[in-house]
């Protein structure tokens, strides 16, 4: 690991040049990079930006979020996945009113004990925010390490994330730890790319990466492979009446838990409510270890009784107030084309 002595001086100077611009970083507030952090977990920077503006607009402080009410924030959340994300960053809020008096904490142990804040994430805001030299190792900077040292081993083993985390450590520079860190995350997102070629001929740091002077960068980091994700087969039914349409609330353990949903289970599956059924599409969602197979039907309800925990919404309720999982967003045209059938008097 002593190649990862000559690793910071070109990436620094190549960050000064080609810093992605992002709203975070121009006003590193603790408060700023932790929930920015937290929304990048598995989710694209591109993804996060407009999620992001939108979240401190309504929630500018760490009381604000520890105060919102659970469907508020599962709304404000709604897009991004991973809905335990959200209620571990509310519970964390909490934890920092009622242990640390609303302010948030400075020291790396206090940060990390914090729900939801794992290594990395207690790095990212420990060095960004706090300027103290502590390594941020996430999957971007995995794969630079293991394709800079050459190293092959796998890099999802606890002890070989540990000795490129105290590598690390040794390298750090202790003026600048936290452009450092965003220096790695930008060149594993932008440059050192995963599932494909890295673009090493752009990359500041090529000419003493082992992997690239060994022809084998592609073939690195080592990761044991993928298991078979589980297919479900899943019926959905869209119930309609009176320019309303049927949700219910998810349990509270488990997949999506909590959050709003047209009502679906494993295929087949009769409709409990009565009315015209009309097929209407087919659509598909993967989660990380599962992928959903969905063929959907429009209900024409012929009365107002729903199986009971279940709810009747309106458009404005639809849009601002239940918060859907992005698993049902191939039907998002549907409720489009019924609410304007019915706005024209056709619904």
């Amino acid at each position: 690991m002593e190649q990862l002595e000559r690793l910071p001086l070109p990436l620094l100077l190549w960050f000064r040049e080609n810093a992605r611009t992002l709203p975070w970083r121009s006003d590193p507030a603790p408060y700023h990079v932790w929930v920015s952090e937290i929304m990048l977990q598995q989710t694209r920077v591109a993804a996060v930006l407009g999620y992001y503006t939108r979240f401190l607009e309504v929630l500018p402080t760490v009381e604000d979020l520890a105060r919102c009410s659970e469907d508020r924030l599962m709304k404000l959340w709604q897009g991004l996945g991973y809905y335990s994300r959200a209620r571990n960053l509310q519970k964390a809020a909490r934890q920092v009113m009622d242990e640390f008096g609303g302010k948030f904490p400075s020291h790396y142990e206090d940060i990390r004990s914090l729900a939801g804040v794992g290594d990395y994430t207690a790095g990212a805001i420990a060095s960004i925010a706090f300027g103290q030299p502590i390594p941020a190792v996430d999957g971007n900077v995995l794969r630079v390490v293991s394709r800079f040292t050459g190293d092959g081993r796998d890099v999802t083993r606890t002890q070989v994330k540990e000795e490129i985390r105290t590598a690390l450590e040794k390298v750090i520079p202790k003026d600048v730890p936290g452009d450092f860190n965003q220096a790695m995350m930008d060149l594993g997102a932008t440059v050192c790319l995963p599932n494909g070629a890295p673009l090493c001929e752009s990359c500041p740091v090529s000419e003493f990466c082992q992997g690239y002077l060994e022809g084998r960068a592609r073939d690195l980091p080592v990761k044991p492979p993928k298991k078979e994700r589980k297919m479900e087969e899943r019926i959905v039914y869209i119930i309609l009446r009176n320019g309303r349409v049927a949700l219910r609330r998810r349990p509270e353990r488990g997949l999506l838990a909590g959050l709003w949903e047209y009502p679906n289970e494993l295929s087949p599956w009769p409709c409990p409510v009565k009315g015209r059924t009309e097929f209407v599409g087919v659509g598909k969602h993967i989660f990380t270890h599962k992928e959903w197979r969905m063929t959907a039907y429009t209900v024409a309800a012929e009365g107002e009784a729903l199986p009971p925990g279940w709810v009747w919404a309106d458009r404005e309720e639809w849009e601002k107030t239940y918060a859907l999982p992005s698993a049902f967003a191939c039907f998002v045209h549907v409720m489009e084309r019924k609410w304007e059938e019915t706005k024209q008097g056709r619904g």
